[in-house]
């Protein structure tokens, strides 16, 4: 296909199109913009090139107010509403901030492990915009809104640890991070069926169904890469554990769900607090 001038039309690239999604701040059109990007992947809109660099950052809006996790006020564990909407809003930040780094990792390391690797994070991205857009559409079924509380930065600083090593990345974040998600959710769920918030129980449902298959996605994509380097799985991902987690995997563990990512025991047992 050429342009009415005669020149060829060149498709935009796929890393051009994933640094402009991460320097997006506004929460809603971040969303949009990352789900965006994934179907113009799916349909074959952009091409397969890494010719800019991701950002050490992603852009944020200036709401919530981003605090270390050290000193963010305690949710409380009751079934009142300021408990509730403190919930809802730390989940979507926890999905704001995925977004984040399953387009980083697409645009950080696809050019390196190709074009699967990098339409899986891509469609990992989309969910987490998905998540994103229905945790809000709740919270504003609260009267309250994303950004109005504080939040932390600590899902941002893992992958900003990992940015140098697609391998540590993957240990790290999908295994550690998002497989501590299954283990939460069903206390969680909990909590939701003893305040008898239906649909909130159906949209958690909803996500860990889909979080079972980001974890699966990484725990895949890292499985695959050990055994390209001739090394152990678990053995590595201890190592990298070890080396780039500074928090600790602490029970109780969802082992159901970790197993259906395909993380049995033996990878996270010895490790546990």
């Amino acid at each position: 296909m050429t342009a009415c001038s005669g020149t060829p039309t060149v498709a935009p690239t796929v890393a051009a199109a994933i640094r402009a999604a991460l320097l997006t701040a506004e929460p809603r059109a971040k969303a949009m913009a990352t789900r965006a990007v994934a179907r113009d992947w799916r349909l074959g809109r952009l091409a397969f090139a890494f010719d800019v660099p991701m950002p050490d950052r992603p852009a944020r809006p200036a709401q919530p107010e981003l605090l270390p996790p050290n000193r963010m006020p305690k949710r409380g564990r009751g079934q009142s509403e300021r408990a509730r909407i403190a919930l809802w809003h730390a989940l979507a930040h926890i999905e704001f901030s995925a977004i984040d780094l399953a387009l980083d990792a697409a645009g950080r390391f696809g050019g390196e492990l190709g074009e699967e690797f990098t339409g899986d994070f891509l469609s990992v991205a989309a969910d987490e915009a998905m998540h994103f857009a229905l945790l809000d559409r709740r919270l504003h079924a609260l009267g309250c809104r994303y950004g109005a509380l504080p939040a932390h930065d600590g899902l941002w600083d893992a992958a900003y640890e990992t940015r140098h090593d697609a391998v540590a990345r993957l240990a790290i974040v999908p295994m550690v991070l998002e497989a501590r998600g299954l283990d939460v959710t069903p206390i969680m769920l909990e909590r939701l069926r003893a305040a008898g918030d239906g649909p909130g129980e159906r949209l958690l449902v909803r996500i860990l169904d889909d979080e079972i298959r980001h974890v699966r996605i990484g725990t895949s994509h890292f499985t695959a890469l050990c055994q390209n380097r001739g090394e152990s799985p678990e053995a590595l991902w201890k190592s990298l554990v070890k080396r780039h987690f500074r928090g600790g995997l602490k029970p109780p563990f969802n082992d159901s769900a970790r197993l259906a990512a395909g993380l049995s025991r033996s990878f996270y047992e010895s490790l546990a607090l």
